[in-house]
C-alpha cells in the first residue's frame, strides 16, 4: 500500500525536527498535496533539471532534496527562469518536494552525526547546542568529539580521504600537528571554527571555506580541512534514502543516480 504524502512528511519531521534549521533556511514540504499518495520517493543533494528529469522519468511522487529550492522569494513562476520551468514540470508531473536542509545536518541521527561516527569520534557532542527545550540535547549545529588514539594530521587526511572517497583535500595546518579532538560541520561551515577552536579542537573539517576563513584557521593554530560540500553531505542522503525505505511501508525509495559532484579535480 502506498504512502499518504503527509505521513511521510510526519516522519521527516520527527527524524529532522524543522525547529534545528536555521532562521534564514527554507526547510519542510516546499511543493505537493499532503493527501496525495506516494509510491516512489528519490533522495538528492540538489534538486537540478536533470535530477528532476530523473524523477520524473522514473515515476517519483516526491523528491526529498537536501538543498532547498525556492531559497529565495519568487515573484513569479514562469518557463522563462530554468527552476521555473523545472518546477512547473515537477507540478505538472505530481512531483511533490521536501528539504530538510539545516535540520537534517543537525538532527541527532543527521549528516554531522554521521561524519563524527565515520570518522571514529567518541563523546561526541554539538558544537553549537540548540536552545529549544523540547528538542533533545543531543541535537544541534556541528559535532565535536575525540579520536581513539591521537594522531598527526597527515595521518588524519588521510583517514578522511578513506571515509569520504575523495582523492584529494585542501587543508591548513602542519602535517606533524598533532590531532586528538575534532570538530566537523558539513557543506559551507567554517563559521564553526572559532568555536571548535574554543571547544579544544585540533581540527575542523567542513566542505568548504572562504579564503579569510583559512587565514583566521592559521592564525588561531586550528587545524581546517575542507573535504568538499558534495563530498560531506552526498553519503548522508544516500542513507537517508535507505532509513526511509525501512522505517515506511510500501514505498520504493533510492538515492538520485543522475547526481554528480559538479567539481572535477586534475590530476596531470
Amino acid at each position: 500500500m502506498p504512502q499518504k504524502l503527509t505521513n511521510i512528511v510526519e516522519f521527516l519531521r520527527e527524524f529532522a525536527p524543522l525547529e534545528l534549521a536555521e532562521d534564514w533556511d527554507n526547510v519542510g514540504l516546499l511543493v505537493g498535496d499532503e493527501d496525495a499518495s506516494v509510491h516512489r520517493v528519490m533522495t538528492c543533494l540538489t534538486l537540478t533539471p536533470d535530477v528532476a528529469a530523473e524523477a520524473i522519468e522514473k515515476e517519483a511522487e516526491l523528491i526529498v532534496t537536501h538543498h532547498p529550492i525556492m531559497f529565495r522569494p519568487l515573484k513569479k513562476l514562469t518557463s522563462s527562469s530554468s527552476e521555473g520551468k523545472m518546477l512547473l514540470e515537477l507540478i505538472a508531473s505530481g512531483v511533490a518536494v521536501y528539504s530538510p536542509h539545516t535540520a537534517f545536518d543537525s538532527a541527532s541521527l543527521g549528516i554531522n552525526q554521521r561524519l563524527a561516527n565515520d570518522l571514529g569520534l567518541s563523546s561526541v557532542a554539538p558544537i553549537r547546542l540548540n536552545e529549544n527545550e523540547q528538542l533533545s540535547a543531543d541535537s544541534g549545529s556541528g559535532r565535536y568529539g575525540k579520536l581513539k588514539r591521537t594522531m598527526t594530521l597527515g595521518e588524519f587526511l588521510d583517514r578522511v580521504k578513506t571515509v569520504l572517497k575523495v582523492p584529494h583535500l585542501q587543508y591548513v595546518g602542519g602535517l606533524d600537528c598533532k590531532v586528538s579532538n575534532v570538530g566537523v560541520a558539513c557543506g559551507s561551515a567554517a563559521e564553526f571554527l572559532r568555536d571548535a577552536q574554543q571547544l579544544g579542537c585540533d581540527v575542523l573539517l567542513t566542505g568548504e571555506a572562504r579564503f579569510h576563513a583559512c587565514l583566521e584557521a592559521r592564525t588561531l593554530e586550528t587545524s581546517m580541512i575542507l573535504a568538499g560540500h558534495f563530498a560531506t553531505e552526498h553519503p548522508a542522503v544516500e542513507e537517508l534514502a535507505k532509513v526511509i525505505s525501512s522505517s515506511l511501508t510500501g514505498l520504493e525509495t533510492w538515492a538520485s543516480e543522475a547526481e554528480t559532484d559538479p567539481l572535477e579535480w586534475s590530476v596531470s
